[in-house]
């Protein structure tokens, strides 16, 4: 299983001075030597964390991937059409949110995500959308033209621990294995941590793991090299 990691807390640190320091770049450098299949940032709306140019300068600079978590607007799309990254994973935004809250709802508007999928795709960027293991949307992901899904763990980590742990790790098994069967590969995040991560093992559709926010608190106390090869060490 692959593992991205997403360093936009890297940016939330230094945009809290103003300055450049911790340098984003140097941190996607670091996550790569240290084992790293990709590195993720979300260029949100308001620009909270990660900026237009360092999205330019990761893709200049990275010898891995680089996957872009944006939100479906015209901005975004143009942004995308113009860097190329080599993956765009599409989620829902809202302003006031302090992280990504559930999947996408692309069952309600298939159209509208296939129209916004396929210039993405013509221009040669594997598309994935993050949506809740949910069969309704897994379907309606299949029929947009996206090559991926992101299936959102947030309840499973939530859960994790409780009674009700064993019911959201069914739900994700449940979605992981329809999306293939319709033709979709599988990737999976949100709220996983060094704690709850195993048992994502034991989904055999599961392409890459994208985290985040755990992995850099680790690199507060332990540094970012070492808490990238423990949680790669984790899901291997």
């Amino acid at each position: 299983m692959l593992l991205g990691v997403n360093i936009d807390h890297i940016a939330t640190l230094r945009n809290a001075r103003g300055g450049l320091d911790p340098n984003l770049v140097q941190a996607a450098l670091i996550c790569e030597n240290a084992g790293a299949d990709g590195i993720t940032v979300h260029l949100r709306e308001d620009r909270r964390h990660t900026k237009d140019n360092d999205v330019r300068e990761l893709k200049s600079i990275l010898k891995t991937r680089l996957n872009l978590e944006m939100a479906l607007t015209d901005e975004m799309q143009k942004i995308a059409l113009e860097v190329v990254p080599e993956n765009v994973c599409l989620v829902p935004e809202k302003r006031e949110e302090v992280t990504t809250e559930g999947g996408l709802d692309v069952a309600s508007r298939v159209e509208f995500v296939k129209d916004f999928v396929k210039p993405l795709i013509d221009a040669g960027i594997v598309v994935s959308l993050f949506i809740d293991p949910d069969k309704h949307q897994v379907e309606a992901a299949a029929k947009t033209g996206a090559q991926f899904i992101e299936l959102h763990t947030g309840r499973y980590s939530e859960a994790f621990g409780t009674q009700e742990e064993e019911m959201e790790f069914q739900s994700l098994k449940n979605a992981a294995l329809l999306a293939e069967k319709l033709g979709l590969k599988v990737n999976a995040g949100h709220g996983l941590t060094y704690s709850n991560v195993h048992r994502m093992r034991d989904i055999p559709q599961l392409i890459e793991l994208n985290i985040g926010h755990n992995i850099i608190a680790r690199a507060v106390f332990d540094g970012l090299e070492n808490a990238v090869k423990d949680m790669k060490n984790l899901i291997q």
